[in-house]
């Protein structure tokens, strides 16, 4: 059976509508307006032990949302989901003692005492044997490199310092399920590898299920086979990454290297001009039109070089986004207009 499985679910907000200035302020004590929102909406999914997900999608998709849900911090508005055969938003501590929850954005050790004060309180709070603890954290540290800041102050560390022991904070109890959300978030690019680097060898060894969300496509890319991509509550793609070029991509890239003798005359029927740097030209082409525009091209020109390549995943990823967003805008300007309720109060 799945390790995670979700059906229908489904969370809603409902968010008061405050209004400008002083006057609004006042007015809003006596009549109030809000705004419901849609987090998630009816999401369908299922991930098998062992598996390394991804969630893609735009801010206020409902991502973060959905792994809240699956960890139990936050209760559903309708549907089901299981995990490792629990019900998240019972809160068991059966449950809690087999899963981890890292938040890029928000920490789990004390700011002012060293790590290792930290991992001693996990220890407890746990119930992991001694031996078993300070085994798993010399593995931990020794993988992350970070052996010689275990007795600094979290607050003297670097963000990249603090991500790793976010990280070794959530292994300790040697979890079956791992939520990350934007686990590199403000990291440099060095940073960033090494975090890459870690989890890629720590879930191939351990088997562990993780589910990722980020915003860099080099997370993705390095760790993940399989992309879900949220927008507007649902989910629109679950399949490989190579996979969300095909679906929502209709161009293709084509680059050609004209021969010296060409003119500066550049054939206009080809597609829309990308980059220029002659002789090479870069085009972006419809992916039906392709072979016949090439045909053309090539018998009334003189090509040295042609490659044909997908547009860039992060270029595709984008535009998805970016149409995501702008459906969720206009609906919420509909749903402002013709669902928002008032309250009165005494």
């Amino acid at each position: 059976m799945p390790i995670i499985e979700v059906n229908d679910l489904t969370k809603h907000y409902r968010v008061y509508q405050k209004r400008e200035g002083i006057g609004g302020s006042i007015k809003g004590l006596f009549h109030r307006e809000f705004r419901d929102v849609h987090a998630v909406e009816g999401i369908n999914l299922s991930v098998e032990q062992g598996e390394f997900v991804a969630f893609l999608g735009p801010n206020g998709a409902g991502k973060t949302t959905t792994l809240k849900l699956l960890s139990g911090v936050i209760q559903p508005t309708s549907g089901t989901a299981s995990v490792m055969g629990y019900v998240p938003w019972l809160r068991q501590n059966e449950y809690r003692r087999r899963f981890a929850l890292v938040m890029g954005q928000k920490n789990q050790l004390w700011w002012d005492l060293p790590a290792r004060e930290s991992y001693r309180l996990h220890q407890h709070i746990y119930g992991v044997d001694p031996q078993e603890f300070a085994a798993r954290l010399d593995e931990l540290s020794d993988l992350l490199d970070v052996v010689r800041l275990l007795d600094q102050p979290v607050r003297e560390l670097s963000l990249g310092e603090r991500m790793k022991m976010e990280l070794i904070a959530a292994l300790l109890h040697n979890p079956d399920v791992l939520f990350l959300d934007e686990p590199t978030i403000g990291l440099d690019v060095i940073a960033q590898h090494n975090i890459q680097q870690f989890l890629r060898y720590y879930q191939e060894k351990r088997r562990i299920t993780i589910l990722l969300t980020s915003h860099y496509m080099k997370d993705i890319a390095a760790l993940c086979r399989r992309v879900v991509v949220i927008a507007r509550g649902t989910i629109q793609y679950d399949g490989s990454l190579s996979g969300i070029v095909d679906k929502f991509s209709g161009d293709k890239l084509v680059t050609l290297q004209f021969a010296a003798s060409e003119s500066l005359t550049l054939p206009k029927t080809l597609g829309s001009i990308v980059n220029e740097n002659w002789p090479k030209i870069q085009y972006r082409v419809p992916r039906g039109d392709v072979p016949r525009l090439l045909a053309e091209t090539l018998r009334d020109h003189a090509i040295e070089d042609i490659v044909v390549e997908d547009p860039p995943l992060e270029d595709v990823i984008a535009d998805l986004f970016r149409e995501s967003m702008q459906n969720q805008e206009s609906s919420a300007n509909n749903s402002t207009k013709t669902k928002t309720t008032s309250t009165s109060t005494v």
